[in-house]
């Protein structure tokens, strides 16, 4: 507070104002000011003055304005606010947007308000007619609008006898700029020119930075193509003329191309390839732009949509790789797929149409094998288990319907295989064994011997014996041997 400095140009004046915009000072820089009044060898105590910032105090001033007038067209040429050396607006100086209203003198009813470039048009006039218009200047990022030029009006010309060509369109197709414009007569020549869109916000006349578009001179008809690859990313501003010999138009309302609004995104070409169960895409370039990837130039994002062959249920994915997998699928289904190439910032709202559709068919997956493991082992265990239940079954009918001729031993020593066949005889079959016992008397006697299958005794008769009953053990042993002799020896 005790450096104060005199201010340049407020100093000895008799008025209550004073003008030190001359001072070099920073605008963006708070500053205090004090006053007091002198008179002879008296003086006033000071008055210190709020602190401020000049650049949040000052306000925009009228612009100043020079006007050149066409048939259908007024050229307006715009100096910006303050003084040439005023460091107030010197960092905003290619910020400011100029409004202009513009009406006819002979009547403020038809007011329009547009918005221009220093050197800029105002198109849609009438030839011959008396304009009026007015221009304010605005700091958009600061939210300040100043004020009002005064009054400006011009005369327009007498209207030309070829016509400025009308109604320009650029439009994209495959990697050239179609560029479009209608024009009354017929048989007539264009030439096309463009200029980068800087050049308007900067000072001065910068007609001699126009430049001939190539492929768009000495034109016969109403529109030229040229590559894309003429403008890199930017703004441009295109015009076209029409000649007849020596005769020419004026140039046409320029039209403004951003190439970032007009690029076509191409579809993208997709491969993919099962694996288990699930699907590897692989995403590129469009063949026609291998060399030179949008992607280059635009944040692209990848519209993934599949479904299964069979059913239309779709599914969506948003992938910024071009190389990933789609997980968990259904195996040994067939799937569809088709993309499409976004451009990531929401603001250019800007897509590609779909690829190709490509399907593909999934394979089993780990989950198949493991079912297919564990069938594959049951099978090695049952099949066991079953020839060994077959085997037992089997034993048990062969051994209910088909029993075994031969008893057990135990057993078989108890029959002998004529009474075993005797057992196997119908009850109606009898078997009649003829004997020849002969006693002590050497008479022959016959004897008929009857057995039953279900009987165990025999039964004896006898024509003549001396003692008639059963013979002991000892008889019958006895008498036997005796009987085989005697036999044998009849017989001889």
């Amino acid at each position: 507070m005790h450096n104060w400095i005199e201010l340049p140009g407020c100093q000895y004046i008799t008025g209550t104002t004073c003008d030190f915009s001359s001072v070099k000072l920073s605008v963006f820089e708070k500053i205090q000011l004090r006053i007091r009044a002198e008179k002879g060898n008296r003086t006033s105590p000071w008055h210190e003055v709020g602190s401020f910032i000049p650049f949040r105090k000052a306000q925009i001033g009228p612009p100043k304005v020079h006007l050149k007038a066409e048939d259908k067209a007024i050229i307006v040429n715009i100096s910006p606010p303050g003084t040439k050396d005023s460091l107030m607006w010197a960092m905003d100086i290619l910020s400011f947007t100029y409004s202009v209203v513009i009406w006819k003198n002979s009547s403020s009813v038809d007011e329009r308000t547009e918005t221009v470039y220093p050197g800029g048009k105002i198109y849609k006039l009438s030839p011959e007619t008396t304009y009026c218009l007015k221009v304010k200047a605005r700091l958009r990022l600061h939210r300040k609008v100043g004020s009002y030029s005064p009054v400006y009006c011009v005369n327009t010309t007498v209207e030309n006898k070829l016509p400025s060509p009308e109604n320009i369109e650029v439009d994209v197709k495959d990697q050239s700029y179609v560029l479009k414009w209608d024009y009354t007569y017929e048989n007539m020549t264009f030439q096309a020119q463009w200029l980068r869109a800087y050049f308007k916000k900067i000072l001065g006349n910068h007609s001699d930075k126009w430049q001939q578009i190539p492929g768009c001179e000495n034109v016969r008809a109403t529109q030229c193509v040229f590559p894309q690859k003429v403008f890199s990313k930017g703004a441009y501003f295109l015009r076209v003329q029409a000649s007849d010999g020596n005769k020419t138009s004026f140039w046409s309302e320029e039209k403004r191309l951003d190439t970032e609004m007009q690029t076509v995104i191409l579809p993208p070409v997709i491969s993919m390839k099962s694996v288990d169960n699930s699907l590897h895409i692989y995403i590129g370039a469009p063949r026609e732009t291998e060399n030179k990837s949008t992607s280059q130039h635009y944040p692209l994002i990848y519209e993934i949509i599949f479904w299964e062959n069979t059913s239309n249920a779709e599914r969506k994915i948003l992938q910024k790789k071009t190389d990933f997998i789609v997980p968990n699928l259904q195996p040994l289904t067939v799937y569809c797929v088709k993309a499409r190439a976004v451009i990531e910032d929401e603001k250019w709202n800007k897509s590609s149409v779909f690829s190709d559709i490509l399907c593909e068919k999934t394979k089993p997956g780990n989950t198949s094998i493991t079912w297919i493991i564990a069938g594959v082992c049951t099978a090695l265990f049952s099949i066991p288990v079953a020839i060994y239940v077959v085997k037992g079954l089997l034993r048990c009918i062969n051994y209910v319907f088909f029993p075994s001729c031969k008893p057990p031993p135990n057993i078989d020593q108890c029959f002998s295989e004529q009474s075993l066949k005797n057992l196997l005889l119908s009850a109606s079959e009898e078997q009649t064994e003829r004997c020849f016992i002969i006693e002590n008397s050497y008479s022959l006697v016959t004897v008929e011997e009857t057995s039953q299958v279900d009987e165990d005794h025999k039964q004896y008769s006898s024509q003549t014996s001396r003692d008639s009953g059963n013979y002991s053990n000892e008889d019958e042993n006895s008498g036997s041997k005796t009987s085989r002799e005697l036999l044998q020896q009849g017989l001889v």
